[in-house]
């Protein structure tokens, strides 16, 4: 009986998503899939996405720039 089971080959080993059922020793046939490409990551935010009537500058960057909190003894020069 012919069986497929998914696995994944990593660095000369092929790791097994499931056990082959009733089977402890048998030839196999492996064969190489298309290589998934990387998926672009989710973006929490984008360009433009609180656009709203005016524009921001550059002061409003340099007001919420982080510098350190001066209350958690940590050293942030």
């Amino acid at each position: 009986m012919l069986q497929s089971i998914e696995g994944v080959y990593k660095n000369g080993n092929i790791q097994l998503s499931e056990l082959p059922f009733d089977v402890s020793e048998s030839r196999v046939i492996v064969t190489f899939l298309e290589p998934e490409k990387s998926k672009a990551q989710k973006q929490i935010m984008r360009f433009g996405m609180f656009f709203g009537h005016k524009q921001s500058t550059e002061k409003d960057f340099e007001i919420t720039e982080f510098h350190g909190d001066t209350e958690d003894g940590l050293n942030w020069s």
